[in-house]
């Protein structure tokens, strides 16, 4: 009986590993075709648009403010935000977008969710990873100081990623104006994410309230892995941690409330 149950388990995870590869393939196709650099566009967007603001950065002499690579300071910053941002943004419309694949017994509703989730995590992170390596080999930054603390940081806002999305897909299904609404807030999260600036910087009546955003930790902790003892940083994992755990919780339990209404068309 034991054993029944644990061939069981497999069948479901790999029945599981195939839907939500399949749904990839299928987003991939949709979104960027079959034709010319196809699934490459994937990583090739984020990589364009960070590759600008680092320009930016670079160009402007923004490097004469800080005795820190104003370029590492960027290229720290801005990606994982875009990752977050972009997930978060991608898992509105999702089920509508896919709804026709409801049909099948092994899709559900969550699934649609996580798969687009995915795509836009795995181009941030393919995209983060290229451009350092370019910038790097090119000395326009150092080696980072702690490539696993960077790791760490970099997993904990993917999965911070997902837990937003799941609550924010859940609320623009319950209320379908903050679909639409939810572009311009996060556009105006960016600023207090930690993306442009170290809370040492900041004045310290202000700092308490900057340790309060979730996404400031990551972006903390990401930089204090690349920078090392060269910055000062004041990120606190298990602050993150307990975040993400709270927004998968609400997130899941959101989803899985109103998925039972919905229908396959």
């Amino acid at each position: 009986m034991k054993e029944l149950h644990k061939t069981s388990f497999w069948e479901s995870l790999m029945i599981q590993k195939r839907v939500i590869g399949a749904l990839l393939m299928r987003e991939i196709i949709t979104r960027y075709g079959r034709n010319n650099i196809g699934f490459l566009w994937l990583f090739v967007e984020p990589l364009l648009m960070t590759l600008l603001m680092v320009l930016m950065w670079k160009f402007f002499r923004a490097d004469q403010v800080s005795d820190l690579n104003i370029v590492a300071f960027a290229v720290t910053g801005y990606p994982m935000m875009m990752m977050w941002r972009n997930a978060s943004g991608r898992a509105i419309g999702s089920i509508s977008a896919n709804i026709s694949l409801l049909y099948h017994r092994n899709v559900r509703v969550l699934d649609t969710i996580f798969a687009r989730m995915l795509l836009e995590i795995a181009g941030a992170t393919i995209a983060q990873i290229v451009l350092m390596g370019v910038l790097i080999a090119i000395r326009w930054i150092e080696m980072p100081a702690d490539v696993f603390y960077m790791l760490l940081a970099w997993l904990l806002m993917a999965v911070f990623a997902v837990g937003l999305g799941l609550v924010i897909c859940a609320v623009s299904v319950k209320f379908e104006f903050f679909g639409k609404l939810w572009g311009t807030l996060s556009f105006v999260m960016m600023p207090i994410s930690g993306t442009f600036f170290f809370v040492h910087s900041l004045p310290q009546q202000v700092q308490e309230y900057a340790l309060k955003i979730p996404m400031v930790h990551g972006t903390e902790m990401f930089r204090a892995g690349y920078f090392g003892s060269s910055a000062v940083t004041y990120e606190n994992p298990w602050y993150l941690i307990l975040c993400n755990l709270v927004l998968l919780l609400f997130g899941l339990a959101m989803v899985s409330k109103f998925s039972k209404g919905v229908e396959p068309q």
